[in-house]
């Protein structure tokens, strides 16, 4: 494993949002347009304006911004050019005899704001209880198109663009020779290509959804189903797929077929944003949870604001459309597709693909996105959490991660 350079040869990036930005921010706030909602108390027509409406008003009147600021400057970052893309991105060493690199890929609705639980305890497991062998020096990107990756400059930017951005960013920018990636969600896509394309450079991957290297391609690409019909199904996995069809197909659905058109009322609306991305984190989190308990309020308009004062919600939508529109193409013919060494973290409270055991959830994998892998290590389910795993359930993700890296070394 090499050295990488010493972060002061790279400028030093502070978040410090211009005070007219946070000024129109509220000001648009204070003069949202509730919608009516007759008839909505059980969200049979989606997220209710009884649920919206106090939490743009905090936005508006209460959230501290500077506050969550401070903690997204508490951490190191960077801000570089990588083939004409801007890449944010966190730079946090490794305290402990030889810590490996590691790249944690986010998704969508995400920002690399979601990662921050694992952070420390990854960085310096003696300070979490663990064993500083396990440590590693990790590298957290805003995807390119999200939070503070912005402004987009490749109009085709999908997960290969990314994959090919991110190993850039670990070989030449960091200088590592050899790193492992972490991820979910969209990243898992980007996590996917790499070990596909750039196997000889990691240690292995470990992702968070067994994503197909097709996914969002083809005719039907909206249709989560592929064009199954449930009717005929046992009852059982009929409920799991109408359940997680009616909480993402709407999703998939809008950002492949429509993406643009929904950006121009979420890009001038932050309460319509917000709307958009609460939504997600509702519905896709641990469905067996208590959200408001999980995910505090100031958390969400973090996640939210970065999304805002970056002018980014539009760009990072498009980057499902350009899945399809240029879809990646293998560069060798092996197969499986993906040859590094793989391991997964699934949780059981995700909708996607809903599975009720641990048992069940090995049987989809098997079955599905599992035979993408030829190498695969470690598939670890656990109770706590949604799709939103290393948010949602750190302390998994974090053990999970040692573990698996830990052989891998």
């Amino acid at each position: 494993m090499s050295i990488s350079p010493s972060d002061n040869t790279l400028p030093p990036f502070a978040v410090n949002v211009d005070q007219k930005d946070l000024d129109d921010l509220k000001a648009r706030l204070k003069l949202t347009r509730f919608a009516p909602d007759l008839g909505n108390e059980d969200e049979r027509y989606g997220l209710p304006t009884a649920y919206l409406k106090p939490i743009v008003e905090y936005w508006a009147d209460g959230f501290d911004w500077r506050a969550a600021e401070a903690k997204l400057n508490s951490v190191n970052q960077h801000r570089v050019e990588v083939a004409g893309t801007p890449i944010h991105f966190i730079h946090e060493r490794g305290k402990g005899p030889a810590p490996v690199p590691l790249l944690l890929n986010h998704g969508w609705p995400w920002t690399s704001h979601h990662w921050h639980r694992v952070i420390g305890p990854l960085t310096d497991p003696a300070a979490f209880g663990g064993d500083p062998a396990d440590a590693f020096d990790v590298v957290i990107p805003s995807l390119p198109g999200f939070g503070f990756s912005t402004p987009l400059t490749n109009p085709s930017e999908n997960y290969a663009d990314m994959a090919d951005q991110f190993h850039t960013l670990m070989t030449e920018v960091l200088g590592y020779e050899k790193y492992g990636v972490g991820a979910a969600d969209y990243g898992a896509l980007v996590g996917a290509r790499m070990g596909h394309k750039y196997v000889d450079s990691l240690y292995g991957i470990h992702l968070g959804n067994e994503m197909p290297p097709a996914m969002f391609q083809g005719d039907r690409a909206w249709d989560l189903t592929g064009g199954q019909q449930t009717e005929d199904l046992p009852p059982a996995e009929r409920a799991r797929l109408v359940r997680r069809n009616n909480i993402y197909v709407s999703h998939v659905a809008a950002h492949l077929l429509d993406g643009q058109t929904i950006t121009h009322g979420l890009n001038d609306s932050p309460a319509g944003m917000l709307a958009w991305i609460l939504k997600r984190y509702r519905t896709w989190s641990d469905r067996n949870g208590d959200f408001d308990a999980n995910w505090p309020v100031d958390d969400i308009l973090t996640f939210a604001t970065i999304f805002w004062v970056n002018n980014s919600i539009g760009s990072s939508i498009r980057a499902y459309k350009n899945a399809s529109l240029y879809p990646p193409k293998p560069v060798n013919d092996k197969t499986p597709y993906v040859q590094a060494p793989a391991s997964f973290t699934f949780l059981l409270g995700d909708s996607s693909p809903g599975a009720e055991t641990a048992e069940e959830r090995v049987r989809i994998f098997e079955n599905g996105g599992g035979r993408f892998y030829a190498d695969i290590r470690d598939v670890n389910v656990h109770e706590k959490g949604g799709h939103f795993g290393p948010y949602e359930n750190p302390e998994a993700w974090t053990d999970d991660l040692r573990a698996s890296f830990r052989k891998l070394r």
